[in-house]
């Protein structure tokens, strides 16, 4: 459970980060995002959906599940309608801990 709470913190951290490089680094080439009702397949169209998600602030709630699939809850923070709020991550990663998809979800 150990490695699935520091990956879920490196996670936070890297989305919260000014740097998107870090962020996309987490991520499989064939990646796949579930959010706000639109998904995003492939690294390049995470890179644009990533650019365009406003700055904001996370605070990990919960974490549960395996290496190869968790959960997080974290409240995030930010200027867009509603915050605070509380959202839950899905996660499925791939062998080398690459995020191979990723669903986010009000919970």
């Amino acid at each position: 459970m150990q490695d699935v709470r520091r990956f879920a913190e490196d996670y936070v951290a890297a989305a919260s980060a000014e740097d998107h490089e870090r962020y996309l680094a987490l991520f499989a080439d064939e990646a796949v995002v579930h959010d706000d009702g639109h998904s995003h397949r492939g690294l390049p169209a995470v890179r644009r959906w990533r650019a365009s998600v406003p700055s904001v602030r996370h605070a990990l709630r919960e974490v549960t599940g395996t290496a190869a699939a968790c959960q997080a809850v974290a409240e995030i923070c930010g200027d867009f309608p509603g915050s605070p709020l509380d959202l839950r991550f899905a996660f499925e990663r791939d062998g080398r801990g690459k995020i191979v998809l990723l669903e986010i979800t009000v919970r």
